[in-house]
């Protein structure tokens, strides 16, 4: 693995999921601008549902920063945006 200095953020996304598919268009357009590194896991894999069992979000999609919880349900932009440091237009 590479070393970066970008956020890695990983979105564990569900089908027909609205909120799931705002949060990976949001999240592409950041990688787009080398905000962040994204990786999306369908819910219904092996590591999806692995990790559904550890953080048990209430809603899709569970969004984890750097390994770690950051949300689920609707991504929050401005708490993003601040988490990035970048203008929350951006986003």
């Amino acid at each position: 693995m590479i070393p970066t200095s970008r956020p890695q953020i990983l979105l564990v996304s569900s089908a027909a999921c609205g909120h799931c598919a705002d949060a990976e268009l949001v999240l592409k357009k950041a990688r787009a601008e080398g905000l962040v590194d994204l990786e999306v896991v369908d819910a219904e894999s092996a590591r999806g549902t692995a990790l559904v069992a550890r953080h048990r979000p209430a809603m899709f999609p569970l969004t984890l920063l750097e390994g770690e919880f950051f949300s689920a349900g609707r991504l929050p932009r401005g708490l993003l945006s601040r988490v990035l440091g970048v203008a929350r237009a951006r986003i």
